[in-house]
């Protein structure tokens, strides 16, 4: 970066509006996820018996699962990516004000890293990872 020429309250605008919006998007979310199990259960079993401590899931349900299962990890990659990209254009900008521009050049750089995804589990053969 060579020039700057930044407006602090426009950022602080944007971020503020753009952080609500991503607090709306992680609300959804996290009801998706309460509403396709209920879904998956209303949805009934294959079999009435219960396998330990496991049930036999219905085909709606199990094609819920999924779905779920199939989304996750671009979904917390979303969430993740929009969080250290606030937080880094918001540290960029408290560095510019600061009169630091190396500090906010470091601050614009470690936003834009890749952010690693960790699900529970063994995995996901077969999926794309995309450096995700």
């Amino acid at each position: 970066m060579t020039a700057w020429d930044i407006d602090p309250a426009g950022v602080h605008s944007v971020l503020s509006r753009t952080r609500t919006a991503a607090k709306g998007l992680a609300e959804t979310g996290t009801a998706m996820q309460g509403n396709l199990e209920e879904a998956a259960s209303a949805a009934g079993r294959l079999t009435e018996q219960e396998f330990g401590p496991y049930v036999t899931a219905g085909l709606v349900g199990s094609a819920l699962a999924q779905f779920a299962n199939h989304w996750n990890r671009d979904l917390l990659y979303i969430a993740k990516r929009t969080a250290q990209s606030l937080n880094g254009a918001g540290q960029a900008t408290a560095c510019y004000v600061a009169g630091s521009l190396e500090q906010a050049a470091n601050a614009q750089q470690a936003a834009a890293k890749e952010p690693k995804v960790d699900l529970p589990g063994k995995g996901e053969a077969g999926r794309r990872t995309g450096g995700r």
